[in-house]
């Protein structure tokens, strides 16, 4: 009973649209916030702004409703020359209000994965905001390393070819048998990242389940809206909201039989795997420096 309650308040839908406060336009296209379609999904909500990304926070969940970016081809780069250091922290302007701490990921079996990932971020200090407890959601690791790590690859290679992407990244939480992390926080059932091309005046969302394998789905803004009850692109064009453009698949990923986009595991995971060996390297070179 608890857990339907749980999936009710998180999922119904209204019919009035309720938009979060934009406190950083230009993280959003057209610099407005993801509107909610759900009244029940603002209950206990908190947006926060970063510099590189914002986030609404939920105090029901435990975990942000989404986290949204504008990613462009500078920012790209300039995240390719930085050497990764792990953060992870509580967020401080969460102290007066529910909030997921360290303990509750400790042997979870769960990652805390990003949901704006390290990958994106362009200089230090937004590399460190991003690993804010505020931006991460129970993530099952074989998601978060493979399939996943794929799709955030492929949406960062979509915004050095095209200039810039418009980014909303959040949890899903489908059916009634919604778990708890240490009994406190949400579990998703599944992922979504919602693409915003300005380029081509097109958009479309990756649906991810929240485990293992390499199963994913593209679907169109007004899909995404009517699953999650969240509209991450306001100010889209009805006819974009409507029509899912196509998304370069993800580059952890493979065939399937039923003919869902899957990409090949090419040269471009590999060259990511590359670049994130060079900086853990980096890294623990500077540690050892430091040491001596």
């Amino acid at each position: 009973m608890l857990r339907s309650t749980i999936a009710a308040v998180l999922l119904a839908a209204t019919t009035l649209a309720h938009a979060a406060a934009s406190q950083c336009p230009a993280r959003f296209f057209n610099g407005d916030a993801p509107d909610l379609y759900n009244a029940r999904l603002e209950h206990n909500t908190k947006a926060l702004c970063f510099d590189a990304f914002a986030v609404l926070y939920s105090g029901v969940s435990l975990t942000p409703l989404w986290s949204a970016e504008h990613i462009t081809r500078q920012s790209v780069q300039s995240a390719r020359e930085l050497v990764r250091t792990d953060t992870f922290h509580e967020e401080p302007a969460l102290a007066r209000m529910p909030h997921p701490t360290l303990e509750d990921y400790v042997h979870s079996g769960f990652d805390r994965g990003h949901m704006s990932p390290n990958g994106d971020m362009p200089d230090k200090t937004a590399q460190g905001q991003s690993f804010s407890l505020a931006n991460m959601i129970p993530q099952s690791p074989e998601n978060n390393r493979g399939l996943w790590a794929g799709i955030e690859s492929s949406v960062r290679d979509m915004a050095v070819r095209d200039g810039e992407v418009y980014v909303v990244t959040g949890p899903m939480f489908e059916g009634s048998s919604i778990k708890r992390l240490n009994g406190r926080v949400l579990v998703p059932t599944h992922l979504y990242k919602a693409v915003y091309n300005p380029r081509k005046q097109q958009a479309a969302a990756y649906i991810t389940p929240n485990g293992p394998g390499e199963d994913y789905e593209v679907v169109s803004i007004a899909q995404l809206q009517q699953r999650t009850g969240i509209n991450p692109f306001p100010a889209l064009p009805e006819a974009a909201r409507n029509r899912a453009m196509v998304l370069p698949p993800p580059q952890s990923a493979s065939s399937n039989s039923h003919g869902t986009p899957r990409g090949n595991r090419g040269s471009g995971l590999e060259n990511e795997l590359i670049r994130w060996m060079e900086r853990e390297l980096m890294h623990l070179l500077h540690q050892l420096i430091r040491a001596l």
